[in-house]
């Protein structure tokens, strides 16, 4: 019985195969048509791409073309091919700006964007281009119910982008890159000011910048001295029981002394 079964559902693929090549190579593209929606009803995505192409190639301006287009576009996403996804989806907005699926379709559009972005590990240039989408969606779309997921989704996004750049202040501060970490941590205040770490990149900042002071040529480091101690001053108003207050006092005792002697 095995067999049998096993024999009836080679014989049925092999018949499916041969009607699908059948009507791939044909003329007929309402077969063509029907046989992908057909195909994409059954989640076979894969094959109901070079179908619809077909059809969205030959009718561009019919609701065939419109539905096909948009297909295409969704199918590439359920086969988590994003990129594919993202270009067919961003762009039915423009070839169907009056259809009732552009709102779906910028939105699965962005969401492939969303798919895109890295591990915060790695370059966040997709990241960037992923929060740009979600912003737009918004913006095109201020109506639209998926807003509060739109929103929840820019959390997320800008979570990573903080945390990414949080670690490239602790390893240009681990590396003894002192002009980095401190333009790396000003860059992270600006971006980030209500962020959690704030206290935190902010005693790397002002560290970095006694070291920066420190080590400077004599032209450069009485301006240096003067606003690391600034900007010590403002962390301790700040951060009035910060755990870092006790070395940074000490940081900028040596600091004044440093100054006193430039002055003399």
């Amino acid at each position: 019985m095995k067999v049998i079964f096993y024999l009836l559902f080679l014989l049925i693929t092999i018949t499916s195969c041969s009607e699908y090549n059948k009507v791939l190579k044909g003329d007929d593209y309402t077969k063509k048509f029907a046989l992908a929606n057909d195909l994409y009803d059954r989640e076979k995505y894969s094959q109901s791409i070079a179908l619809f192409e077909q059809v969205y190639q030959r009718l561009p301006k019919a609701s065939e073309g419109e539905v096909s287009y948009f297909r295409i576009g969704k199918a590439y996403y359920e086969i988590e091919d994003y990129y594919m996804g993202n270009y067919f989806l961003g762009s039915f907005f423009d070839k169907y700006p009056m259809s009732k699926k552009v709102e779906e379709a910028f939105f699965i559009k962005t969401i492939c964007s969303v798919k895109n972005s890295p591990n915060k590990s790695l370059d966040q240039q997709e990241t960037e281009l992923a929060l740009n989408d979600v912003q737009q969606f918004i913006y095109l779309f201020p109506q639209s119910d998926r807003i509060d997921t739109c929103n929840i989704i820019i959390d997320q996004l800008r979570l990573k982008l903080e945390e990414k750049e949080l670690d490239n202040v602790k390893i240009y501060s681990k590396t003894l890159n002192y002009k980095s970490a401190v333009t790396t941590a000003e860059t992270f205040l600006n971006d980030f000011p209500k962020s959690v770490h704030r206290e935190e990149v902010t005693y790397i900042k002002i560290k970095n910048s006694y070291f920066l002071a420190k080590n400077s040529i004599d032209d450069k480091k009485k301006e240096r001295i003067e606003k690391t101690i600034e900007t010590y001053r403002t962390f301790a108003v700040q951060f009035p029981e910060s755990k870092y207050l006790n070395e940074l006092e000490t940081l900028k005792k040596n600091l004044l002394q440093q100054l006193e002697e430039i002055k003399k």
